[in-house]
C-alpha cells in the first residue's frame, strides 16, 4: 500500500454536542523519503519576542523580518536582514512622544507592545503596532522610521488590523484597547471612526476585506468582546456601525477570516477542540465541526479550505460545507501552531506549512502530503509557538519557511 496516502473512512463524532457537524476524511500518513529542509542561516536571539509578534515586509524589494524586542531595558522594533544581520532597530515611541524607556535604572519591565501586523496604506507597505501605554504607531518598514501615532484612548497591547475597510481601494488600520474602544485611522493618522463598545478584548481585531472596490456587503472590522464570562464578535461596518453582534457556539481562542464562493466567514479555533465558522454577512453560524478533545488553531486559508493545527495534528477544512478533506498526524502529541500557506517548492500550488511547538517543520502539498521536513531544535531543542513565515530567504525565486523561535531567534530553512 502506498504509505503516503492510507485513505480510511473515519468519522468525526462531536462529543454528544448539538449542532455539531460529522465529516468524513482522509488520513494522510508520512513518507519516509519526504525532502529533509535544511537551515540555511539562523539569527542570534534577542529578548522580547516569543515569535508571535513577528511580521515579514521588505527592504528596497529584500525581506526583512520585523520583531517587537526588547534592548537595554527599552521596547524596540528590529529589522532583520537575509542572512540574519540586523538591518535596523527603532526605539518605540507613541502619541504622547514617549521614548518607550523605563526610567528608573532598576530593570523594571518596559511597556509592553503588541504584535506586529503588515500591510498597505496609502499605496505603501507599513507595520502597525500597539503600546500598553495606549498608543497605535505606524511606521515605515524600509528604516524604522515613525510615520504617525495615534492615542488610543485606553490600554493598548493588541495587534491591530490593517485592510480596506471601505472598499475604496485604500486601507486603514484599525486598533483596540483592551477595555473595548475602536479606533480606526487612514494613511495620514486622521480618524476614519471611533466606536466604543464597552466590553472587555482580549483578541485582535481582524479586517475583513475581501471582493472588489465598493463591496461594503462584505467588508469591515471584526472584533472579539466578553462581558461577565460571556463571549461575543461584533462586526463594525466602515462608518464604526455594530452590524450584528453574535455569541459563537465554541469559546475562540483563535480565529481569521477567510473567503468562500458563498461569501466571506469567520473560522473560530475552539476552545473544546471544534471549529466554527460564521457568515460575515450576519454572524450566522454556517457549521460547527469537532476534530479533536483539546484546543485547535486557526491557520491560514487558501480557496474553499482552512488549515487548523492542534495536538499532533493538521486538518484541511472546506470553508463552504465544513467537510475535513484530510487530516495530516505529525510530531505525536506535541501542538501544532498554526498553519501558514505558501509555494515553497516553486511548483505554483501553494500549500499548507505547520511547525510545531517543538520546532517541527512540515510542508504539505494540496492534498495533504508532506513535501518536506524539517527541525529547528538542534541538541540544545526549540520552543516554538509562532506559525511559519515565508520570504525568498536564498535569492532563488521561492518562498523559504522562516521559523521565530521563543528566544527570537530566527530560523529559514528550505528544502
Amino acid at each position: 500500500m502506498d504509505r503516503r496516502v492510507l485513505f480510511a473512512s473515519l468519522i468525526l463524532f462531536a462529543g454528544g454536542a448539538t449542532g455539531v457537524g460529522v465529516a468524513l476524511f482522509a488520513f494522510v500518513g508520512l513518507d519516509d523519503a519526504t525532502a529533509d529542509a535544511e537551515v540555511v542561516w539562523e539569527s542570534e536571539p534577542v529578548a522580547g519576542d516569543d515569535g508571535t509578534g513577528a511580521v515579514v515586509a521588505t527592504m528596497d524589494g529584500d525581506p526583512l523580518v520585523l520583531q517587537p524586542t526588547v534592548e537595554d531595558g527599552a521596547p524596540t522594533i528590529r529589522a532583520t536582514a537575509v542572512g540574519g544581520d540586523v538591518e535596523w532597530r527603532t526605539g518605540v515611541g507613541g502619541a504622547d512622544g514617549d521614548t518607550g524607556d523605563t526610567g528608573d535604572g532598576n530593570g523594571t519591565d518596559p511597556p509592553a507592545t503588541s504584535g506586529l501586523a503588515a500591510g498597505e496604506l496609502g499605496g505603501d507597505e507599513v507595520v502597525a503596532f500597539t503600546t500598553e501605554a495606549g498608543s497605535l504607531v505606524v511606521i515605515d518598514p524600509t528604516d524604522g522610521t515613525e510615520r504617525f501615532a495615534v492615542d488610543l484612548g485606553g490600554s493598548g497591547g493588541l495587534r491591530p488590523a490593517i485592510g480596506d475597510l471601505d472598499g475604496d481601494g485604500d486601507g486603514e488600520v484599525a486598533a483596540v484597547t483592551t477595555d473595548g474602544r475602536v479606533r480606526a485611522v487612514d494613511a495620514g493618522g486622521e480618524t476614519v471612526f471611533e466606536t466604543d463598545l464597552d466590553a472587555s478584548v482580549k483578541r485582535r481585531p481582524l479586517a475583513v476585506d475581501f471582493g472588489g472596490a465598493g463591496g461594503d456587503a462584505v467588508r469591515g472590522l471584526a472584533v472579539a468582546t466578553a462581558v461577565d464570562g460571556e463571549r461575543s464578535i461584533s462586526l463594525l461596518d466602515a462608518s464604526g456601525e455594530v452590524r450584528w453582534t453574535t455569541t459563537p457556539s465554541v469559546t475562540p481562542l483563535s480565529w481569521s477570516a477567510a473567503d468562500t464562493r458563498s461569501g466571506p466567514v469567520l473560522a473560530l479555533g475552539g476552545a473544546n477542540g471544534n471549529l466554527e465558522t460564521l457568515d460575515v454577512a450576519d454572524g450566522g453560524s454556517r457549521y460547527e465541526v469537532g476534530l479533536q478533545d483539546e484546543p485547535v488553531t486557526v491557520g491560514d486559508a487558501d480557496p474553499g479550505r482552512v488549515y487548523v493545527g492542534g495536538s499532533g495534528s493538521v486538518w484541511a477544512v472546506d470553508l463552504l460545507d465544513g467537510e475535513v478533506v484530510w487530516k495530516q498526524q505529525y510530531g505525536g502529541d506535541t501542538r501544532v501552531n498554526a498553519p501558514g500557506v505558501a509555494d515553497v517548492d516553486g511548483d505554483g500550488s501553494p500549500g499548507p506549512v505547520a511547525v510545531n511547538q517543538n520546532g517541527g517543520v512540515l510542508a504539505l502539498n494540496q492534498n495533504g502530503e508532506a513535501i518536506a521536513r524539517g527541525d529547528i531544535g538542534g541538541p540544545s531543542g526549540a520552543v516554538v509557538y509562532a506559525g511559519p513565515l515565508f520570504a525568498d530567504a536564498t535569492g532563488d525565486g521561492t518562498a523559504e519557511v522562516l521559523v521565530v523561535a521563543e528566544d527570537g531567534r530566527i530560523v529559514a530553512l528550505s528544502d
